[in-house]
């Protein structure tokens, strides 16, 4: 939903229930909302009329002589073809004005039917009919769930054929006819501010659902970004390292087998803390960002992790990586970040930051290790790659005194 639609219903709400009117655009999710069950509804009502009808002629064929329902038979067999036109007109969605044609064309010649076959009858039937008619229009307006412009369209179809035919009925005076017509005009405009008030509060409850599903939406999207800042280190942007320790998790409860092998680099800034002592604090941040998105942007692909372990250390997770793929990316972090010349005049490598990197791998088919096992071997790596100067990838297992050669 767009923010001008949630404005809208926010406000419809906050007013008076009688004085919902919704927009066109609030009106067109509603009639996609409830399309489904109105069809259903006008299908199983056209389905109703005719066997009222087909019943009405059947019991007239009892209780009538052939003579008398003959005359019936043209007027009456109006009504189901109509009906079926209408009931396949909501098999599926259509445009709102074929829909509106439907409903109204439809009606009126239901109601014309019915009215007909009163004439017809002629008699006593002829005001029994056209009572029927009425109960036909106002069960209409009643089931129907539809705006409230088509309701009243069958309203007036219903009150003006009955006073029309009425007053062509040579059993009564034109007084009752005039009576009969309010009598039921009063009814049907009873029934008219009923459906007012049932759509209203159909209006109403599509209200609710809409700022329900809003509400919803900012919760998920809140919840959302709390869960993205719990798992991203607010300085670099990174993942942070309770993120990490979910992903190490997640990698070990998966098969290992697929893979050729994972890996972990342990990076660590050098010489961090003289970096801090020398040039500030704001500095360090600006150092600790940058060698972040040097790491970031030297990983493989998407499959490649990096996080933000400790003050100034990084841990890379590498899948499907074995001890040369591994090399690789760590001797690409360690030389873009020598390259980049970031100032550290406190150095003792030199005017520049440097990252000295210990790395681990496990190679398929040997022997069974854990993550936790594996970030140890990663750390004494790194360990031995400090005691050895610094600025340095070492691979474990690696003896202090080979690497120092």
């Amino acid at each position: 939903m767009t923010p001008e639609i949630v404005d809208e219903v926010d406000r419809l709400l906050a007013g008076r229930t009688r004085d919902i009117r919704l927009s066109a655009d609030l009106a067109g999710l509603f009639r996609a909302r409830s399309w489904s069950s109105t069809a259903k509804i006008i299908r199983a009502w056209m389905a109703w009329v005719i066997v009222l009808d087909v019943l009405t002629l059947a019991v007239n064929a009892v209780l009538l002589s052939p003579g008398s329902v003959v005359p019936m038979l043209a007027p009456a067999s109006i009504l189901p073809p109509v009906a079926l036109a209408v009931g396949a007109v909501f098999l599926k969605p259509r445009p709102l004005w074929m829909q509106d044609t439907a409903i109204q064309l439809g009606m009126f010649l239901i109601l014309l039917s019915v009215a007909l076959v009163a004439v017809n009858a002629g008699g006593e039937y002829y005001e029994r009919h056209l009572t029927i008619m009425i109960f036909v229009a106002v069960t209409a307006i009643i089931i129907f769930p539809i705006p409230l412009k088509w309701s009243m369209s069958i309203a007036v179809f219903a009150l003006s054929l009955y006073l029309v035919f009425q007053l062509q009925n040579p059993d009564i005076r034109t007084g009752s006819a005039l009576a009969g017509a309010l009598f039921f005009a009063s009814g049907v405009i009873a029934t008219l501010v009923a459906r007012r008030t049932a759509n209203i509060l159909a209006h109403k409850t599509f209200l609710l659902e809409l700022r329900d599903r809003a509400r919803l939406a900012e919760l998920t999207d809140a919840n959302s970004r709390l869960e993205l800042l719990a798992r991203t280190d607010p300085l670099t942007g990174i993942a942070n390292r309770r993120w990490m320790m979910e992903t190490l998790n997640r990698a070990w409860s998966e098969d290992l087998e697929p893979m050729k092998g994972v890996a972990i680099l342990m990076c660590d800034v050098d010489h961090f803390k003289q970096l801090n002592d020398s040039l500030g604090h704001g500095e360090g941040d600006r150092c600790l960002v940058k060698v972040a998105g040097i790491i970031q942007s030297s990983l493989r692909d998407e499959r490649d992790h990096v996080a933000r372990y400790g003050g100034e250390e990084f841990l890379v997770l590498l899948p499907d990586a074995d001890g040369q793929d591994a090399s690789t990316v760590a001797e690409r972090i360690r030389s873009r970040v020598e390259a980049a010349s970031l100032p550290n005049p406190s150095s003792t490598l030199g005017p520049y930051v440097t990252v000295s990197i210990g790395l681990a791998a496990y190679k398929r088919g040997g022997e069974s290790v854990s993550s936790e096992m594996l970030q140890r071997h990663a750390d004494k790596a790194l360990y031995l790659a400090k005691r050895a100067g610094r600025n340095r990838v070492v691979i474990y297992p690696a003896d202090a005194r080979e690497v120092q050669r």
